[in-house]
């Protein structure tokens, strides 16, 4: 894999990580680097990064690994496999940060099959980067043992899935922390999507309003819901295939919990349908997902009849997410066709037979 090594600047001091300054273009004269949204950190100076803040062996090898909500590197020791993740500038903050990778810990000592942040030497969760644009922040984890399922969940695979989910929900009732993070209410999941979403629409009437109504209506049965326990609690935020490993032996291991906080446990399952209903999988292997979280959590009859609107609100959420993104890196796929699709597929999901495609 061809290793991405420009656009960065990192020293090995954690307190001298690149930090925008004067450069010299001519003798006499001073010009300010040029302002920058985005960053692509030199692999080389992560590898310098990782050894002055963990205790592990000299690294072999860095990739630049996957970009998404967050810059992910896969960093090789002889001997093991770490992930390097990056967060970025403009999408989350220290607090976000130190949240979800304490949610982590925590679930780990609960004995969650959880990918955990490995301590620094200062037995911090992550390191502070000073970016071209602004501070992110690393945060090393033990490779997660197996892979992602090829061609999807299988039967067995989903049950496991849905049953490690509730038991996930279960202890993280117990979980406190000193920093918030935003919770996955209606008014931030819906009400800013919209705000979002509602610029690349002003010129579609119809297809905004109909948009809005789809959101007062599902606002409107949601909100029936107590935000107290259990309806109430930690979520993943994301669970899907894409963020879960299984071993030859079916043992799982959770991670990517960028999205986590507070909010009702359905919003899992409904994030769960939605991405697995977007990917094709097929009925019966959505169903044993809920089968098996039904094994260790029951959900109450007002929670079953409110899956439709929470696969929706999923769907509306991860739109504006895509947005956001897709406007940073790849605006050109902002066409007419993408937003006709868009609201073509949550008028499927509105209607009676979501779950039959």
């Amino acid at each position: 894999m061809q290793l991405l090594r420009d656009l960065s600047l990192v020293s090995k001091d954690s307190q001298q990580i690149a930090s925008p300054k004067k450069d010299h273009h001519a003798p006499g004269s001073q010009q300010d680097l040029f302002p920058v949204v985005y960053s692509t950190l030199a692999t080389q100076a992560l590898c310098s990064l990782v050894e002055e803040h963990y205790e592990i062996k000299v690294t072999n090898d860095c990739r630049f690994w996957h970009r998404g909500l967050s810059d992910v590197y896969l960093v090789e020791t002889l001997t093991q496999h770490y992930i390097l993740r990056i967060s970025h500038h403009h999408w989350r903050s220290q607090s976000d940060i130190h949240f979800e990778l304490s949610l982590l810990t925590f679930l780990g000592d609960h004995s969650l099959p959880i990918s955990v942040p490995l301590k620094t030497k200062a037995n911090q969760l992550c390191v502070e980067i000073h970016a071209p644009e602004g501070k992110r922040y690393a945060a090393l984890f033990p490779f997660a043992p197996g892979a992602v399922p090829m061609g999807d969940l299988n039967l067995t695979q989903s049950f496991l899935l849905g049953q490690t989910v509730a038991q996930l929900h279960q202890k993280g009732r117990k979980f406190k922390s000193f920093v918030q993070r935003q919770p996955l209410t209606p008014n931030h999941l819906l009400d800013e999507s919209l705000e979002k979403i509602t610029p690349f629409l002003h010129h579609k009437t119809c297809e905004l309003h109909y948009l809005k109504d789809a959101i007062a209506q599902i606002k409107h049965q949601i909100n029936q819901l107590p935000m107290e326990e259990p309806y109430w609690g930690i979520c993943w935020g994301d669970p899907h295939s894409g963020n879960v490993h299984f071993t030859e032996d079916n043992q799982v291991t959770l991670f990517d919990f960028d999205q986590c906080g507070y909010g009702w446990r359905a919003f899992d399952i409904g994030k769960f349908l939605q991405v697995s209903l977007q990917s094709g999988l097929s009925r019966k292997v959505r169903d044993a997902f809920l089968e098996g979280y039904q094994t260790v959590e029951t959900l109450s009859e007002l929670e079953l009849s409110s899956l439709q609107a929470f696969t929706q609100t999923a769907y509306i959420w991860s739109w504006a997410i895509c947005l956001t993104t897709m406007q940073m890196h790849n605006y050109s796929r902002l066409d007419p066709f993408y937003f006709n699709h868009r609201l073509e597929r949550l008028k499927r999901l509105k209607s009676d037979d979501w779950q039959l495609f």
